[in-house]
This record gives C-alpha cells, structure tokens and sequence, in this order.
C-alpha cells in the first residue's frame, strides 16, 4: 500500500493507494503519531517519519496541474497559514507563501465557532465586511460588535467576508481562483470570494494528490 500524508496544523491529509484504488482520510493531526505510519512521501508543518518530505507549494502545484488546464492560480488556505501558485503556459509564474501573520485562517474560524457555539452552516453571506489587517483585531472586533448586540453568526460572517477578500487581494485580484484546503467547505467563505472573482473549490486532498504525482 502507498500513503501519501499532508501533515496540517490542527487537520491531516491522507491518500492510500492500493491496487489502484484510492482512500482519503481526514483525521485531527493530535491522533496522527498514534497510527505509527511511514509515508511514501509527506508534506506539512508536522512532523512525520518520512524518506521523502516534499515542500507544500510543491506539493500544491502538482497537485492542482491534476484538475485544472495550461493557466490557474489555485491558493490553499490552511489552519496557520495561507499560500499560492501561478501556472500560465503549464510553466510555474508566481507564488508567495505567508506563515507569519496567519491568525486569520482555519484555526481561528475554528475557534470562533466553537467559542460562539455556531455551527459552520449557520454562517450567512454578508455584504460588510471587517477591514482585517491583524487576526487579533478582527477578533476584538468580534467581541466590540456581539456585545452591543449583534449575532454572532453575522459577526463571524463578516470576519470570514475579510477573510475572503485579503485571499483575493494577497493573490493579486485574480479573474478565477481556485481554492484548496478546509475553507472549500464554507459556503459563506466561498460566496463570500465570489464577489471578487470566479471560484473554482477543489477539495482537502489537493496536496496528497499532488504528492502521489511527483516523480
């Protein structure tokens, strides 16, 4: 059996691979040591034995040559961190990768949420949105607005409608995005970007795909 393991902050990848049948898996990344598992190849910020390590904007680009055509741009949001990468002419143009300034991203959603005891469904699309230069000041933001009163779906709508727009502007306001990761599944998130742009959501398992196809 082949294992292809994308190592997240709070969530793991996995891609098994047995006589040509395929098996994804999500699994939080605190169980992940548990399995005692040694990947074929493995990308992401947690530590897994591995031979082969790939780096995860490698992992990302091949992954997304799978499902796209010549020219994209996909970005992958993850729980600390926010990448992308440009191919134009099935040739690699441009990338950027911030991990510094991250407190803005999956894990703080997350957070939100269950700190709020909202359930990701009840997000709603909200024309306004918080200006989030700083994670920490989106939040402050949050608690200003639900204590005078406002839901706090609505108030974590409008930190996800910021979200969404620093995504399309950190890609450089692209015509189409193609977006990888957890953030496929937020239905506010994702109408939240198409206000901006084209969306095209593909998935978690975007960079164990991309793992499996590297050579």
């Amino acid at each position: 059996m082949e294992i292809y393991v994308d190592a997240g902050t709070t969530w793991t990848k996995i891609l098994k691979v047995e006589n040509e049948e395929k098996k994804y898996e999500v699994i939080p990344t605190s169980t992940l040591k548990k399995l005692d598992i040694k990947p074929n190849r493995a990308t992401g910020h947690s530590i897994i034995k591995t031979d082969n390590y790939e780096n995860e904007v490698v992992a990302l680009a091949n992954g997304a040559r799978k499902y796209l055509e010549d020219d994209f741009i996909v970005l992958d949001l993850g729980s600390r961190d926010i990448k992308w990468v440009k191919y134009q002419n099935k040739k690699f143009q441009d990338m950027d990768w911030n991990s510094s300034c991250a407190s803005a991203t999956g894990a703080t959603v997350e957070m939100l949420l269950k700190f709020y005891n909202v359930n990701l469904d009840d997000l709603v699309f909200t024309k306004e949105k918080y200006a989030i230069t700083c994670g920490i000041f989106g939040l402050e933001k949050i608690m200003d607005d639900v204590s005078g009163g406002m839901e706090p779906k609505i108030a974590i709508s409008k930190f996800i409608h910021g979200i969404a727009y620093n995504a399309f502007a950190f890609t450089k306001n692209p015509e189409k995005l193609c977006i990888s990761g957890g953030f496929c599944e937020n239905k506010c998130f994702i109408k939240c970007l198409e206000q901006y742009c084209k969306v095209v959501p593909l998935g978690r398992f975007v960079l164990v795909d991309g793992l499996k196809s590297i050579v």
